[in-house]
């Protein structure tokens, strides 16, 4: 039963971090769909991959919020590829989530508890 409630809240868990992982892939430059989904799954240690229309979903969401844009760039042999990249305000808002949201579970209270 145990095993069974950790994959439902696990998968839960990784659904909520679509977000996160796309901005984290951006972070250091623009990328394609695919190198996205290759970044999450190399630094997710393989433990979290989104399918390619659930990245173009959330990078149009971001698109109209103007936080993600991109640029056209020629394939390696067929139509031109959209290579995504955060805008001054995405990178602002990726950074105001990191700090108020991610840095707080280094902290040495919430470390201590983790560790007891």
């Amino acid at each position: 039963m145990v095993n069974e409630l950790l994959v439902i809240w696990e998968d839960t868990y990784k659904k909520g971090q679509l977000t996160f992982w796309l901005f984290l892939a951006l972070k250091h430059g623009e990328k394609y769909v695919e190198e996205i989904q290759n970044f999450i799954q190399e630094f997710s240690e393989k433990t979290i991959s989104y399918d390619e229309q659930s990245l173009y979903r959330s990078l149009r969401k971001f698109q109209h919020l103007e936080i993600v844009e991109f640029t056209l760039k020629p394939g390696n042999s067929g139509p031109e590829r959209k290579y995504y990249r955060l805008t001054t305000s995405g990178m602002d808002l990726f950074e105001k989530f990191i700090e108020r949201n991610i840095f707080l579970l280094n902290t040495p209270n919430i470390i201590k508890i983790l560790k007891s």
